[in-house]
């Protein structure tokens, strides 16, 4: 079981990976209704893939491997959690625009957005993909015991 949870861990960081590489590249784009369509569905794919990791993630803690209290005393999984919620939070803010696109979408109108709104947009994805870069640096040196305060 415990290597289920492991694989379902991955897929959702894969595709929590991908749906931010989609977002990056679909932003640079002319804003099109279809591409504001496919940015929607990308940041769905995104926010349901962190739900995913996020409690399969946390079972893995408390069930199915080493326990709450190993990981809770290893800085570099606090540190891994850590970047999950700044990244979570970041995230925020892309969704919120793309939200603010569905009536104008389904009326099959392209949103409207200044340079200056895209390029906020595009700083703050890149800092979730990097975000999500540290995490998954934190996940390595987490596997091979770096960072345990025992």
């Amino acid at each position: 079981m415990a290597s289920l949870f492991a694989f379902m861990h991955h897929i959702a960081a894969f595709a929590l990976f991908a749906a931010l590489v989609v977002e990056l590249i679909l932003i640079r784009e002319v804003l099109t209704v279809r591409t504001a369509r496919r940015l929607q569905i990308a940041d769905m794919v995104f926010g349901i893939a962190a739900g995913v990791l996020l409690v399969v993630g946390f079972l893995r803690v408390y069930y199915f491997e080493k326990g709450a209290t190993y990981y809770f005393h290893t800085w570099t999984f606090i540190a891994k959690l850590t970047l999950f919620v700044l990244v979570g939070l970041a995230s925020i803010v892309p969704t919120l625009e793309f939200l603010r696109w569905r009536k104008a979408v389904k009326q099959g109108q392209a949103p409207s957005l200044s340079p200056e709104r895209v390029r906020t947009l595009r700083a703050i994805i890149h800092v979730e993909l990097v975000g999500v870069v540290l995490i998954i640096l934190m996940a390595a040196l987490m596997a091979k015991g770096v960072g345990l305060m025992l």
